[in-house]
């Protein structure tokens, strides 16, 4: 007899039998199983949908398929993960709103109640140094108000946002683009441990899928499922977090974005969300401001309990007129060590001292290159 979880596995390879179809067929007939059992006229008239997959439901799978769900249901029972479907009282409620919510989650780490109140931010892989720091700091400062931080494990903008949230010792989901035993991109394979022990990592793939491009747009609509709202950082006009940011629209959450340097392409896609009616942030409190409204009560008490505490114990260091000065000629974006010393009335010795004091106050940041950025939301 087949378990339970063989009969999802078993639904979900049958070929074309999409997310919203499968979803659509469970809240009709109530399990893989009765839905696998009803005739193909009630299939295609209650079901809507076509004759040819109403009879692809009754077709055995292939060989090949059945092998695969041998392998993926022996690696749940061997713990490398679980399967989470649809029905399970642990599985997201706030992803079973959208439209075509994935029918089984594969998850390493632990998703906790919390995660509901959850943001998701995007943005270039190929971010600036200042796209970067102020990603991270807006990261922890999320995550230490206690939102869990969602993202897509890229390179760029999602790693930086994922370790902002740890940083703040806040939690963080990361939603994969190809199977649950993949790490991609390899070299996040250590973010993703730290990621697995603060959170969760997630995937609706099949247990030996590569990340293969189209299935990152597929994979967005998680990212933006689960959150409460999406926040784009940086984006070129072409950028897949603007798609996320549409699907977001179309799952009626809210959306926000960075400005930033109008001479940047990776402004260019922030800007244009801006002129779409995406709220503009400029720090956290823009983000508050919105999604406060939205939270239920207790959250919502929790949330301005910590923004009072955070600005009791979190004041200004008190800076020397050598280091106001200085602080003064480093923007957000990155400036040589050369060019302070040639604007300021110290000599080079005097100029590292001071940049040195206010690297160990958190006021500013040293980026490869002897280059200087300030720190954002300060």
């Amino acid at each position: 007899m087949n378990s339970p979880v063989q009969e999802w596995l078993e639904l979900r390879a049958v070929k074309g039998l999409g997310a919203r179809s499968f979803v659509r067929l469970l809240g009709l007939f109530g399990s893989p199983q009765a839905i696998r059992s009803t005739s193909r006229s009630r299939l295609v008239e209650e079901g809507e949908i076509s004759p040819a997959l109403a009879q692809a439901l009754h077709q055995p799978l292939p060989p090949e398929a059945l092998q695969q769900i041998k392998v993926e249901i022996e690696a749940v029972q061997a713990g490398q993960f679980q399967l989470l479907p649809f029905t399970d009282p642990g599985y997201p409620p706030r992803l079973k709103t959208i439209p075509d919510p994935p029918p089984i989650l594969a998850i390493t780490g632990t998703l906790l109640p919390q995660d509901s109140h959850a943001l998701a931010i995007v943005g270039a892989r190929k971010a600036s140094a200042s796209g970067r720091a102020f990603t991270q700091k807006l990261g922890g400062d999320l995550a230490a108000l206690g939102f869990t931080i969602v993202s897509g494990l890229a390179r760029g903008t999602d790693g930086v946002a994922h370790e902002g949230a740890m940083v703040s010792s806040g939690r963080t989901l990361a939603v994969l683009g190809c199977g649950i035993d993949h790490t991609y991109p390899p070299e996040h394979r250590s973010l993703r441990s730290k990621i697995e022990k603060q959170g969760a990592v997630l995937s609706e793939f099949p247990m030996g899928t590569p990340p293969h491009a189209y299935h990152f747009p597929q994979r967005n609509r998680v990212i933006s499922g689960l959150a409460l709202g999406v926040i784009v950082t940086e984006a070129t006009s072409k950028s897949g977090s603007l798609i996320t940011a549409r699907l977001a629209l179309e799952q009626n959450r809210e959306i926000f974005a960075v400005p930033g340097n109008v001479t940047s392409p990776l402004s260019r896609g922030p800007h244009l969300l801006i002129k779409q009616g995406a709220k503009l942030v400029e720090d956290v409190s823009d983000i508050i401001e919105e999604v406060l409204p939205i939270l239920d009560p207790e959250f919502q008490e929790h949330v301005k309990k910590q923004q009072l505490t955070s600005q009791v114990h979190a004041p200004l260091p008190e800076l020397g007129t050598e280091e106001q000065q200085v602080l003064k000629l480093i923007p957000l974006d990155p400036v040589s060590l050369d060019d302070l010393i040639s604007q300021s009335f110290y000599s080079s010795s005097e100029v590292m001292s001071i940049l040195l004091s206010l690297e160990i106050k958190g006021l500013i940041k040293q980026i490869p290159g002897l280059q200087y950025l300030r720190v954002p939301f300060r």
